[in-house]
Formats: structure tokens, sequence, C-alpha cells
């Protein structure tokens, strides 16, 4: 076939995929598949390749008769040159030829997954009154946290706390634009929240661990970097802990290596589980102290989505939503 018989791939643009799913849908979708047969430590591990300023990751996955890959770059300093922290595409598959059959924005679907999965966690963990929750980041993370999380709960009291006030104004302007209410925030009102989370890239804890009482959920989603924290050992250790999934978490959650390596922790741990059992009912939230969930990131979670939007209806012409084509 020469290149100009090459079938057309088509591409689905980051409002296309917004049309398709919404927060709330998302997050449905997540947890049905953490309510069926598949095992989130059966998912391929991320692959971390240095390039540029930053890195290439490589996130394959097979959930179900869906076969999928995103690849995306983290490049940090980014920001200060007016483009994404991080940037992707994914790669959808036919299940049995591998043949591509469309390729998605993939940022979009990091912006819907990530909060999706931590309002599968919240929805389990945090009071059914939860009323009072601080958000710490200003990025789309933080934004788009805010908003799966007023969908699970009704929320009153939202505070972002963020490094510097022009960000932060810039965030809450942006929740405003989307009809969420939220003012600027401070550490301290983290004793008063019952829904803390955080999403940022911080290297260090962003709070003390006696600021967070029994009873809160918080959740940690900033980083899939094993050196870097948002939460401070000791608060792991006085909590009932949930991840993704065991080995992802001590391969790349910089907050449970490092709260392991200073003995706050350990695999085995009965205050340690895997989400899965969070959401089938083995485990649940405890009202004598304090709830966490910390999120990498994983690459069934995009597949989750993906598979359920509907592509063009004729894969070998051009896209019908006029996205664009990729050949």
């Amino acid at each position: 076939m020469s290149k100009a018989d090459t079938p057309a791939l088509p591409f689905l643009s980051a409002a296309e995929v917004r049309r398709q799913i919404g927060p709330d849908q998302a997050r449905r979708l997540i947890e049905s598949a953490l309510l069926s047969d598949f095992d989130p430590a059966e998912d391929p591990a991320r692959s971390h390749v240095p390039a540029g300023e930053g890195h290439l990751l490589l996130m394959p996955s097979i959930l179900g008769d869906a076969v999928g890959v995103k690849i995306a770059t983290v490049t940090p300093g980014n920001p200060a040159r007016g483009a994404p922290r991080i940037q992707a595409l994914y790669l959808l598959l036919d299940s049995e030829t591998l043949t591509p059959r469309a390729v998605l924005d993939g940022g979009v679907l990091t912006a819907l997954r990530t909060p999706a999965v931590t309002a599968v966690a919240c929805d389990q963990l945090a009071a059914e009154d939860a009323e009072r929750m601080v958000v710490f980041g200003t990025g789309p993370q933080a934004v788009e946290h805010i908003v799966a999380m007023t969908l699970i709960r009704p929320l009153s009291d939202i505070r972002l706390v963020g490094r510097t006030p022009e960000k932060t104004r810039g965030a809450l302007n942006d929740l405003a634009a989307r009809g969420h209410d939220a003012a600027p925030g401070r550490i301290q009102d983290v004793e008063k929240a019952d829904i803390v989370v955080c999403a940022t890239s911080a290297a260090s804890p962003l709070f003390a661990h006696d600021l967070v009482g029994n009873g809160a959920c918080v959740a940690a989603i900033g980083s899939h970097e094993p050196t870097r924290r948002e939460l401070p050992g000791e608060l792991l250790g006085r909590s009932e802990v949930f991840v993704e999934d065991r080995d992802t978490a001590f391969r790349e959650a910089g907050d449970i290596i490092l709260a392991a390596e200073e003995g706050f922790i350990v695999p085995e741990g009965r205050n340690f589980h895997d989400l899965s059992a969070l959401v089938r009912g083995t485990v649940r939230r405890r009202e004598d102290k304090p709830n966490v969930f910390k999120g990498t990131g994983m690459s069934w979670q995009d597949l989750a989505v993906v598979r359920a939007i509907n592509l063009p209806a004729d894969v070998h012409g051009e896209d019908v939503r006029n996205s664009g084509g990729i050949r």
C-alpha cells in the first residue's frame, strides 16, 4: 500500500473526549474496573526514559478486550515557558491484530482519570457529611480534583493553598468559570478539614501530621517519583493507608517509600491496603484514625476511560468529528 493509500488514523481531541466523558462518568468507569475481575497488580509497569529536560513515560495496558498505550512527557521547566508540564498522546489498538485504531489527546485523559481515581477512593474514605476540603496546589490537577470531589460530597467550604497569590487567584478564577466557589487557604486550615487533597510537585511534606484529625480523608496524588513526598511519614504511621497497588507504590510513590525507610509503614502492615479491597468492601474507612490514599497513576486507568469512548464510525477515513487525522 502506498503512502497515499494509507488510511488516516482518527484523532480525538481533548474537547471531543470531554464531550463524551465527564468527571462523574470517569469515576464510575474506574470503579467498575476495580469491581471486575481485573487485578491492578497485573498491569504493566510504567517505563521511564530520560529525555530532553525531563523524561518520557510509556504506559501500556490490557484491560478486558481493550489494548492501548499512553506516551507522556514530564518536563518540570515547561510552565516557565508557557507550556504544560505534562503532555501526552494515547494510542488505542485493535485487541486481536494490534492494528492502531485511533489516537487521542492524552493530557485530557490524565486530567480526567487522576481525579476520578481519587474520587473513587475518597467516596469510600471521607465521611458522608464531609463539607470542608483543603486542596494544596494550583495547577490543572488541583482544579480538576475540586470539580470531581464536589460530585461525591456536599462541600460547602473549599480552600485552595498555593505557593503564590497570583497562581492561587488564577486557579480560583478557573474554578469560578466552571461554577465552583473556593477561597484562598492556609496550611492551618487542614486542622478543620474533612478532606485534604495534595496535588503538588513538592519534595517535602506540606503540613505537620498532627494537623490531620481522626476520621479525616487525605489524598496525595502530586508525584510518582520515589524521592518526592507531600505527606509526613508520621501521618502514614497513624493512618489507614490505601494505594492503587502495593508493588507500584513501593516502586514509585515517594510518600510510601520514604515513610517505609523511616519505619512508619511496612508492605504487609495491617494498616496498608490496595484500593480494590476498599472498593470491594473488604476493608473500610476508620473513624478513630486518619484515612490516607496515595496515588501515582497507573496505565489501566487511562484505558478504563478510553474503552468507553465512541470512535468515529469509519476508522479508515477522516474523523467525523473534525478533530483531524494522523497519517
